[in-house]
């Protein structure tokens, strides 16, 4: 196993951030990493590069076990950090030739070309990092956890604040280095990871809730429904709870509801019973086949209330 995580904890005073999760991934696999914002994926990619010690369970990376020898870990790992810290007043090549030297790579102007025109960084390559766009950046930042031919990558959020062209443009990296390296990327957005991988693994408020290919994740949920519906009027999720319990129910707003359900013309018969019950107008009820995105809502639904 490239990467290898067993029984993972990490503690913020009294919040698990990373609530005893296992993961294996092999070389050759690109798997996408994914959970809501503060869900863990950021805190658990920093214990497996040797950024972050771990309050339980354990990392590994090429057969080595993080904790033991982080600075090894470090030279097979190309990280790209979400926040992509840089040095501003410092040159795209003056920056990619300090962290060549970090490596203590030869033949380093070879290295940083290869690297420069890999991530499309040839037109801003002569400018100063301060003065690039916000794509452009991460695209320094790229090349830099790429410019040592690392045997892992490890990719928080690699797409962030690229256009679309780059965005297809790195999608293409990323898929070109996986064929012989483990990569490990974070995204919030279920179909940017489809564009690159099979495999996904999903965690909300620390704790795993899915590890497993996108078919996999389709065919289970291939019976389940997604019914929208809005209401005039505001109401409370109990009224449709008292009646829709064995279904899932997500509150979105004051008036608009969805309903994960196995039996959509059910659900939808007893949502007009309940209209008709509680003298609410319904203003739209829309049914279908639940998308990639509303499986990973289901999965990572937020139980707090809609103020």
């Amino acid at each position: 196993m490239s990467i290898e995580v067993k029984n993972l904890i990490k503690i913020y005073g009294e919040q698990k951030a990373v609530n005893d999760i296992s993961f294996s991934i092999d070389k050759g696999e690109i798997v996408g990493f994914l959970g809501p914002n503060g869900a863990g994926k950021s805190t658990t990619m920093k214990i497996i590069t040797g950024y972050l010690n771990q309050d339980g369970g354990d990392a590994y990376v090429c057969g080595t076990k993080v904790s033991d020898d982080p600075l090894t870990i470090k030279k097979k790992i190309g990280y790209l950090p979400e926040g992509n810290s840089l040095y501003y007043d410092m040159y795209v090549k003056e920056y990619l030739s300090f962290i060549a030297e970090i490596h203590s790579i030869g033949n380093k102007k070879t290295v940083i070309a290869k690297a420069i025109e890999m991530v499309g960084l040839t037109p801003e390559s002569k400018k100063k990092i301060g003065q690039l766009s916000k794509g452009y950046k991460q695209r320094v930042g790229l090349a830099a956890a790429l410019i040592h031919d690392p045997e892992v990558l490890i990719l928080d959020e690699p797409t962030s604040g690229l256009d679309p062209n780059q965005i297809i443009e790195i999608r293409d990296v990323i898929k070109q280095e996986g064929k012989n390296k483990t990569v490990l990327f974070s995204s919030h957005i279920l179909q940017e990871v489809e564009a690159i991988c099979d495999r996904v693994i999903i965690i909300n408020k620390g704790k795993l809730v899915a590890d497993d290919t996108l078919s996999n994740l389709r065919a289970k949920n291939i019976n389940k429904h997604s019914i929208a519906v809005q209401f005039k009027e505001p109401v409370t999720k109990s009224i449709l709870e008292n009646t829709l319990a064995e279904n899932q129910i997500e509150k979105l707003s004051q008036t608009h509801f969805r309903i994960v359900t196995s039996a959509p013309e059910s659900v939808r018969k007893q949502l007009l019973e309940i209209a008709l019950q509680n003298n609410l107008n319904i203003v739209s009820l829309q049914s279908e086949n639940q998308s990639l995105e509303e499986i990973f809502r289901s999965l990572t639904q937020q139980t707090e209330p809609v103020s």
